[in-house]
């Protein structure tokens, strides 16, 4: 059939938005979420049934906390900081945003940023057509060692051993971002018992 679109088979999660930018009307798109090729996430957002790709639990972040930002313990799996495995995304949002409905799964824990604290060291990963936010490396570090005692300090302390010991660490960002995050005395103390 001659003007027929196909959803792009490598993208996980489309925004209605994007979906309208393809050539899909409001109409199509239902049809599609009836066909069972598109599963409606929530009102601006759909799950591409028919991807073939590699899965992952991050790309779901902006369907539901568009401004999310990968952190903590999920960021810190990501450049294989720990052997720890969350049983949920750690995303960041502003302090001010909200999220309107968080799904059961992939389960999610959302923390509350400050804005100087949300707005530091965020990087874009893309794994093809899929991308999400996440923190850099020793933004990452950085926000272990202040929330430690939420993160669990064996966890804190295994992630630093294992950052120190990398060869793409950035020792001077890490001190830097510990400075701005006034995090700088706690980071100090544990780089001195480790180092």
């Amino acid at each position: 059939m001659a003007g027929t679109i196909i959803l792009p088979e490598d993208q996980k999660i489309f925004s209605m938005k994007e979906l309208k930018e393809k050539g899909f009307s409001q109409y199509k798109v239902s049809k599609l979420v009836d066909e069972g090729k598109l599963i409606k996430l929530n009102k601006s957002y759909y799950e591409n049934a028919e991807y073939r790709g590699e899965e992952s639990d991050f790309y779901y972040t902006e369907a539901y906390a568009p401004k999310g930002v990968i952190c903590l313990l999920s960021a810190a799996v990501y450049y294989h900081l720990t052997t720890f495995i969350p049983d949920a995304v750690d995303v960041a949002i502003p302090r001010k945003a909200k999220v309107s409905t968080v799904p059961d799964w992939p389960q999610m824990n959302v923390h509350h940023y400050t804005d100087d604290r949300y707005e530091l060291g965020v990087t874009t990963v893309r794994e093809g057509k899929n991308e999400f936010q996440i923190y850099d490396m020793e933004k990452t570090v950085v926000d272990i060692v202040f929330y430690r005692e939420k993160v669990g300090i064996e966890e804190t302390k295994e992630i630093l051993v294992t950052y120190l010991q990398r060869k793409d660490r950035n020792l001077n960002r890490l001190l830097k971002y510990a400075e701005l995050m006034k995090c700088d005395k706690a980071m100090r103390q544990y780089l001195e018992v480790l180092v």
